[in-house]
């Protein structure tokens, strides 16, 4: 099964609270998990998230302040983000490949930018301030259900199918026989969808 990470350096702080939940199964082919990470009071020092490369694209909220909110993708490299000593944010996690907006859309806002894209996200993220992770849940679904009639994210058959025969996978030609693709081809589609070039995704799969 696929399981990307997010592996803080400092996950082992008592202070800090990392939730994941699953969705609903009628979005399980786009979203991987809802995620909520936050401190409890003030931290004695800068919290360091390293996020490893992954392949999914991530919806994130700024529950300390309304206007941080975005959609970003991780590249081909970890990446680590310093939160400071005060934070609460909850994400959407998507699947691989499953996002298909526009690549500008994936840069509108994120950690330190008001987000000024054309999505309701800013309204979302007041509304999500407004109750607890497990309330704010049925926001996050009713927003990947409008991100599906907008035909800004659906299901991705190749890296599905990629995840459903893992075990079987230790190369690139593996997956693309999996994929029933030509090499060549899995090395497009995977570009076009993740980003990633093939060996590049199989690091991440690995």
């Amino acid at each position: 099964m696929y399981d990307p990470k997010g592996n803080s350096k400092e996950k082992a702080v008592n202070a800090v609270r990392f939730v994941e939940v699953e969705p609903p199964h009628h979005l399980r082919g786009i979203v991987h998990r809802f995620l909520e990470l936050e401190t409890d009071g003030t931290l004695e020092a800068d919290y360091c998230f390293h996020a490893l490369p992954d392949a999914c694209a991530y919806i994130v909220f700024d529950q300390l302040n309304s206007e941080i909110t975005g959609v970003s993708k991780l590249r081909a490299q970890a990446e680590e983000f310093n939160l400071g000593r005060r934070f609460h944010f909850i994400n959407i996690r998507f699947l691989p490949g499953v996002w298909q907006g526009e690549s500008e859309q994936v840069s509108y806002g994120m950690l330190d930018t008001a987000y000024k894209g054309v999505l309701p996200l800013i309204d979302i993220n007041r509304a999500l301030a407004k109750g607890d992770f497990a309330a704010g849940q049925a926001l996050l679904c009713e927003l990947v259900e409008l991100l599906i009639e907008k035909e800004l994210v659906a299901p991705n058959l190749v890296t599905d199918t990629i995840f459903q025969n893992l075990d079987d996978i230790q190369s690139v030609a593996d997956m693309a026989s999996a994929a029933n693709l030509s090499a060549r081809q899995l090395q497009r589609i995977l570009k076009s969808t993740t980003g990633f070039t093939q060996h590049d995704f199989l690091k991440v799969l690995r």
